[in-house]
C-alpha cells in the first residue's frame, strides 16, 4: 500500500481508538466493537493475540475511526 501503514496488533489499535474518543460496546470472541457516541461511529477491532494486522484490514479499521494515517500514527 502507499500509504505507509504501521504494523500494528488488534490491542495497540484498540488503545488508539480510545485515545481518539472510542469506548468499548461489546466483544464477542476476538472481535471487539467500539463506539463513538458523539458523532455515532463505530469500529470492529479483530484482536488475535500476538497477530499483526493485515494492511488492508488496518486501512478500512483507520478509515472507520475517521482518521487518517498521519493522525493514527501520532496516537500509536
Amino acid at each position: 500500500m502507499s500509504r505507509n501503514l504501521p504494523t500494528v496488533t488488534g490491542r495497540e489499535v484498540e488503545r488508539v481508538a480510545v485515545r481518539a474518543g472510542f469506548l468499548l460496546d461489546r466483544q464477542r470472541g476476538s472481535h471487539a466493537v467500539y463506539l463513538r457516541e458523539r458523532d455515532r461511529r463505530r469500529v470492529v477491532i479483530p484482536v488475535h493475540s500476538g497477530r499483526t494486522l493485515k494492511p488492508k484490514t488496518l486501512a478500512a479499521i483507520i478509515d472507520d475511526l475517521g482518521l487518517t494515517v498521519e493522525e493514527f500514527r501520532e496516537l500509536v
